[in-house]
């Protein structure tokens, strides 16, 4: 049996795990709890828990149970840090994961693996209505008057971190016209900020919020619209001539995964993410493999692309994007004065 919980609070109660030791199964089956952001959610409960499940009984005899939460992935992340006892932690980005070990709670090297912690991986593309009516073909329409978009909140959800990376870097690269400033990144920014209808708390709330008829373009993870279609939504995707490369990381909270004596589990679980089999199951929901060898028929051709790293990497873009005061907080405040056309 699966049970999902997604209340930090209610998962706590049925645990009794977080002022302590989890109580033992009473059928002799051990629990993993896994605490991910919120695209997973349709791969992780009808491919990978029952597979893993299988997997681990005919290897081992032993069963096992799951608990799992999903939600935007700074959520989880605080959430995890503040006392949720999650074994496993999959989430949207980087520095998320860098909250738990700044948290004490990962002790061990968690990208001391063949993909270096990174698990899944996608990019960031623009979600319109059937037949663009918009005409939306690249970031630059985002900013043009009468289109409303939908992009998350970047203090809450990494997709929306993703989503800012995706046209600031383009900006950039010098693919939103030929000036690479960071003031014309900002105007950039700040010009599809202005148009933003609803921010929502994580990347599944914004697709909720889309599929419901609101706003005219979406911001989001190829594999979210790639889930929404195979759900029976009807949307077009538009791939940016220049887009990020999102790479989602897991990892084993050392801490609570001792503390329950599941390491064993946890550690198999996540290096299980990256077998071959796992990651064409991926690839079936949208999710782009890590590793090689893994078909990848279906997905798009991508044009220019860049990683988080080619932008100087996450502790130098935490600070110059996101960090109080930043580019982000600079873009947003011309959108809401209606000032994103204006010179910085």
């Amino acid at each position: 049996m699966r049970r999902v919980v997604v209340p930090v609070s209610a998962l706590c109660v049925l645990l009794t795990a977080c002022a302590g030791e989890a109580e033992p199964e009473q059928d002799g089956a051990r629990t993993l709890v896994i605490g991910a952001y919120t695209t997973p959610r349709e791969v992780m409960n009808d491919h990978l828990i029952p597979k893993f499940q299988e997997a681990w009984l005919a290897k081992t005899g032993e069963r096992v149970e799951f608990e799992t939460s999903f939600q935007a992935s700074g959520s989880q992340a605080r959430a995890i840090a503040g006392g949720f006892e999650a074994d496993v932690a999959w989430l949207s980005l980087e520095p998320d994961v860098q909250t738990l070990v700044d948290a004490g709670l990962i002790t061990r090297d968690w990208r001391a693996t063949p993909t270096k912690g990174v698990v899944s991986s996608s990019v960031v593309v623009i979600g319109v209505r059937p037949g663009n009516p918009k005409g939306v073909t690249d970031w630059a329409d985002l900013g043009k008057p009468g289109i409303e978009v939908l992009t998350p909140n970047v203090r809450t959800s990494g997709g929306a971190m993703w989503n800012v990376l995706g046209v600031v870097g383009a900006a950039r690269r010098g693919h939103v016209g030929a000036d690479t400033s960071e003031a014309h990144a900002e105007a950039v920014l700040a010009g599809v900020l202005q148009n933003v209808r609803v921010m929502d708390k994580g990347a599944r709330d914004s697709m909720i919020s889309f599929e419901k008829g609101i706003g005219d373009a979406i911001i989001s993870y190829e594999n979210e619209l790639v889930v929404a279609a195979l759900a029976g939504q009807k949307l077009d995707t538009v791939i940016p001539k220049s887009t990020v490369i999102i790479q989602n990381p897991a990892a084993v909270i050392d801490v609570y995964a001792q503390r329950h004596g599941v390491t064993d589990l946890a550690d198999a679980f996540v290096a299980f993410l990256t077998e071959p089999a796992q990651q064409a199951a991926l690839a079936r929901y949208g999710l782009r493999p890590v590793v090689d060898g893994v078909p990848v028929e279906g997905f798009p051709p991508l044009g220019d692309t860049f990683t988080a790293a080619d932008l100087g990497g996450w502790a130098t873009l935490k600070t110059t994007v996101f960090e109080d005061g930043a580019l982000y907080d600079r873009a947003l405040t011309r959108a809401q004065s209606g000032a994103a056309g204006q010179a910085p």
